[in-house]
């Protein structure tokens, strides 16, 4: 009798998609304002009894501010991916088991939603902070569910 590979049955019960709060400007690497600061307590908060298992965001102060409490709150430590490669960091969450947050950009999130098998519905505009993606997989498929944050 053959026993599968771990690794080959993991898959993740959930994987949470999240634009960054707020920022102070539009120009570099600016790092979120006081309310984005907030939105990232109220993600924290609304997260940290899913089961978190990993964090992962992209490498601008922006995002990664966005994902330090959540962090905190559960002693995890946030891996930084490459938002130029969606489908490394695809292949890497699909590989993981738990409950797994992505904290990203409004242009590269629903692309990251799509090839997780989710549905991204509309762009997500310039000025819109508060969606947040919940992708569950089943045996119909990746059911999505879009929340919005305080």
């Amino acid at each position: 009798m053959l026993v599968p590979c771990a690794a080959a049955m993991a898959e993740p019960s959930a994987i949470y998609l999240l634009r960054h709060g707020e920022k102070m400007s539009e120009n570099g690497d600016p790092d979120l304002t006081p309310q984005g600061r907030a939105r990232a307590q109220h993600v924290s908060i609304l997260l940290h009894r899913v089961g978190i298992t990993h964090i992962f965001s992209t490498p601008t102060n922006r995002t990664r501010q966005t994902a330090e409490p959540l962090a905190q709150k559960t002693g995890l430590t946030v891996q930084v991916y490459d938002p130029r490669n969606p489908k490394a960091l695809v292949e890497k969450v699909k590989g993981l088991s738990g409950a797994v947050l992505v904290v990203g950009h409004s242009n590269t999130l629903p692309e990251l939603v799509r090839l997780f098998g989710g549905a991204p519905g509309a762009d997500i505009g310039d000025k819109e902070y508060d969606r947040l993606y919940q992708l569950t997989p089943g045996a119909g498929g990746v059911n999505t569910v879009l929340f919005t944050t305080p």
